[in-house]
């Protein structure tokens, strides 16, 4: 099920990137680069969750925070350079939900976002394809009924895909998603598919296509 997210973030490269990201997980997002208009996105579009960066021009994102909670049943993740631990619980206290701290990995940000929205109920929490599940709340994976045991990073693999299942992922953006960086050799990620591969196809025909020149994709066998 998709939720409405809205970004609250003025560096431009994050706030782009983060969009990004949670259009491909599946989810409807609005952007702004500052709190101009923030009471009326609330009123009107009524967001499931807002991403709300702490150090934002005019009124920052702990007056926006006290905003939304006064206004709105939304919930909130703050987004700050600020670490130090009165921050982090002066926003807790004031009312968010979640505190991640940049710079992050978007792989785990969403993971975040995932995680509260199931708690909302905004989300399911399993994945379907064929015969294969993937529970991600419980980070267990099913094939024809049988768990298969995956490692930490083929299980990230796993569920990013299946999240985008029927489209093809390309291996710079599994990069990024699964192990925070886009710089790397492309081999780490053929190497994590083929063992994923295998493991996936000891329970069924082929599920995880390879395309040539374009990535990857999960879908039911033809």
């Amino acid at each position: 099920m998709a939720a409405r997210v809205l970004v609250v973030e003025d560096a431009e490269p994050i706030r782009t990137g983060v969009g990004i990201a949670l259009t491909e997980a599946g989810h409807t997002v609005r952007t702004r680069a500052d709190g101009d208009g923030f009471e009326r996105e609330l009123a009107e579009w009524q967001p499931d969750l807002v991403l709300l960066d702490v150090m934002l021009p005019g009124r920052d994102g702990f007056e926006l925070l006290t905003v939304a909670r006064e206004t709105s049943n939304a919930g909130v993740i703050l987004l700050t350079a600020r670490d130090g631990v009165e921050d982090r619980l002066h926003g807790l206290r004031t009312g968010a939900d979640d505190y991640v701290v940049k710079p992050f990995v978007l792989a785990e940000l969403i993971a975040r976002v995932e995680a509260l929205l199931r708690r909302m109920g905004r989300v399911r929490t399993v994945l379907e394809i064929d015969d294969l599940a993937v529970d991600v709340e419980a980070g267990l994976v099913r094939r024809a009924g049988q768990e298969i045991e995956l490692t930490a990073t083929e299980y990230k693999l796993l569920a990013f895909l299946a999240g985008r299942s029927g489209k093809v992922v390309g291996k710079t953006q599994l990069l990024t998603a699964v192990w925070g960086y886009d710089d790397y050799a492309a081999n780490l990620v053929e190497v994590h598919v083929s063992a994923l591969r295998r493991k996936l196809e000891a329970h069924g025909p082929r599920l995880l296509h390879t395309v040539r020149g374009s990535g990857y994709v999960l879908r039911p066998p033809s």
